[in-house]
């Protein structure tokens, strides 16, 4: 078996109940196993939320360097607005 740490978590009557519930129900075993679950899928959405700030940060980038090398031009919010409402519409 590899190596383990206990900790101890101080949870809220909810989360608690919902711990109980899931090892009543028969999907875990133990509470421990529902907590190492419940990490896996936090660890999981901080890559996600990460790799999506990367990309984003990415985008302003390239918007900065556009806007650098003049490479933008003037809108109308009113018209993209409308452009908007018309792919809704052909969308929907």
């Amino acid at each position: 078996m590899s190596d383990l740490e206990r900790l101890t978590i101080t949870l809220t009557p909810e989360l608690a109940a919902l711990v109980r519930g899931a090892i009543g129900e028969g999907d875990y075993a133990s509470s421990s196993e529902v907590i190492r679950d419940a990490l896996r899928d936090w660890r999981h959405k901080r890559q996600e939320r990460a790799q999506t700030f990367k990309a984003l940060q990415g985008v302003v980038q390239a918007g900065l360097e556009d806007d650098t090398q003049g490479r933008v031009q003037d809108f109308d919010a009113a018209d993209i607005k409308a452009a908007g409402r018309a792919q809704s519409r052909r969308a929907g």
